[in-house]
Order: C-alpha cells, then sequence, then structure tokens
C-alpha cells in the first residue's frame, strides 16, 4: 500500500476524524481521465470516523483502496477493533474502499442498496462512468428505510434517508452534540447537481435538514481548514437551498463567483475556483432538463 500523498487527517470534533484529500493545486490521482479526479480530489473530499473505544462508525470508504487502507490504519493504530460501515450514498467517490472493510457491518439506506446491486457489475468492470474499476465492491449487510439509530459508546447516532443530492443519500445526526455528517447533501461552495428533476424534493428535504437545527456541519466536499476547524455553521443549508432556487430560476449568472453574493449575501461559504467548473455543469444539466 502507499499512502495518497495529500490525505490529510483532521479531528473536528472530540472521537470525530476527517480523512481528506484533495483540493490541491497540479495534484492528481492519475494522469488519464477518471472520476477520482473529476467528481473528487479537484473539490476536495473527506470520510469521517466516529470512535468511541474499540468501535468504530466509518462514514464512507473514500475513493480508492489506498485511502481506505490508510483510514483502517489509523483506527486500528487508535485501538479500534469493531467496525462498523454507513456509507452516504451510491457514487463511486464513497464506497470505493468498501473491500478494506470486509466482514464488517456495512449499513445503507434501502435505495443505496438497490442501486448499488444493480450496477455492481459495471462498476467492476469500470464501465459504470469509466476508470478505475472497484474491483471488488462489497454490498450493505443491513438496510434501513427512513431512519435507523445506532449506539456508539452511549451515544445514540442517527441514519436519515433524505433525497438531496441524490435519491439515496443517508446523513449522519448526533442529536446530544447537534452535530450533523452531511455526505453530499451539502457543499461548500455550492452543490453539485445530479438530478435536477428532483429540486422539489431537494428543498423539502433541505427543510428537514434545516429543521434539524445543527451547530456544526461537517460535509463530504468542503473547504479542509473549515472542516480540520470543526465544520459550517446552519448557514450552509440556507445558502444551499437560495442556490437552488437560483438555479431553478433559469436567472443564476454564468460565474459562481457572480453567483455567490445572491445565494450566500451572509457569507456561510467561501468561494474556490475549483466550484466553477462544478457551476458551469449544474446550469448545463438544469438546461438540458428545461429542453427534455
Amino acid at each position: 500500500m502507499r499512502p495518497p500523498d495529500g490525505m490529510r487527517i483532521f479531528a473536528p470534533a472530540p472521537g470525530v476524524f476527517a480523512y481528506y484529500d484533495g483540493r490541491l493545486e497540479g495534484y492528481r490521482f492519475a494522469e488519464a481521465a477518471n472520476w477520482v479526479d473529476a467528481g473528487a480530489l479537484s473539490v476536495g473530499i473527506a470520510s469521517f470516523a466516529l470512535v468511541a473505544g474499540a468501535t468504530a462508525i466509518v462514514y464512507d470508504t473514500h475513493v480508492s483502496l489506498d485511502h481506505a487502507h490508510m483510514v483502517r490504519a489509523h483506527l486500528d493504530g487508535l485501538g479500534v477493533t469493531d467496525f462498523v460501515v454507513v456509507l452516504s450514498h451510491q457514487h463511486l467517490d464513497h464506497v470505493a474502499g468498501t473491500e478494506v472493510f470486509a466482514g464488517s457491518r456495512v449499513i445503507a439506506n434501502e435505495v443505496t442498496a438497490a442501486h448499488l446491486e444493480r450496477q455492481r457489475a459495471a462498476i467492476e468492470a469500470g464501465t459504470h462512468i469509466g476508470p478505475p474499476a472497484i474491483a471488488s465492491l462489497v454490498l450493505p449487510t443491513e438496510t434501513f428505510s427512513g431512519r435507523m439509530a445506532l449506539d456508539l459508546g452511549g451515544e445514540r447516532v442517527e441514519l436519515i434517508h433524505l433525497n438531496i443530492h441524490s435519491d439515496d443519500a443517508t446523513v449522519l445526526w448526533l442529536p446530544d452534540r447537534r452535530l450533523l455528517l452531511a455526505g453530499d447533501t451539502l457543499e461548500d461552495t455550492v452543490t453539485y447537481v445530479v438530478e435536477p428533476a428532483s429540486f422539489d424534493a431537494h428543498l423539502a428535504d433541505l427543510d428537514k435538514l434545516a429543521a434539524l437545527n445543527p451547530d456544526r456541519i461537517l460535509p463530504n466536499h468542503g473547504d479542509p481548514d473549515v472542516i480540520a476547524s470543526g465544520g459550517y455553521g446552519p448557514g450552509l443549508i440556507g445558502a444551499t437551498a437560495r442556490y437552488v432556487r437560483l438555479l431553478m430560476s433559469g436567472k443564476a449568472p454564468p460565474t459562481l463567483a457572480a453567483a455567490m453574493p445572491l445565494f450566500d449575501p451572509d457569507g456561510a461559504c467561501r468561494y474556490a475556483g475549483c466550484y466553477e467548473a462544478v457551476h458551469a455543469e449544474n446550469l448545463q444539466r438544469v438546461a438540458r432538463l428545461g429542453k427534455g
């Protein structure tokens, strides 16, 4: 195993670890076109672990086996022997390292499990969205519908199924701390639009996130300094909802820099130039939907 050159380990809260890679100038997973660079490292990505004694809840297994091995090695070094994997959703940058945790409980909502089962052969062949292939995708061993609660050293951890970014999102909610691990339901600088036809559902479920009234939010894609320092405030939810409504209006400016004052007047987000390309793709997807 060769440790990823850009991997950084943060401790944004007691017993919470973020495994962050990417958002580094000139840094690439591979020279040829690939989904790891295009969808993850270019904007930065974290997976997380919640640790209590010898038990860890691993929230996503990162973008490659090498990344997952590094996560596991760190947790092994902390004395963790019992691993529970929770998948935030079906996208490959969140499930690529499942093989490293084979034999552990792997939990996903029913929709994620169905997506992965249907797509497994193509994912393992590298033909689902292109290379690299995920040679051995470990499917969920347990599924849930709606909500599920786990106990981690006496602390309640709630798994909540939402339709934001994708129809199979699972967030982790720690109600005693009012800490939300948001997966891809929230991003900084802007959400990556995959399913624009579901914008109404996204907005309804963003309202559900807001109703949790979190104190701090840890997204999988965000600014590494913000994640390292404890995460985002609840304003990230409102900024995301305003951005979605701006896209729906058809009046979003062509550049992210110009759009930010319209959806983020309170400064909940941080401008990152790497998200200009994401904003441009979002505009294209919304335009194609309108023409369809």
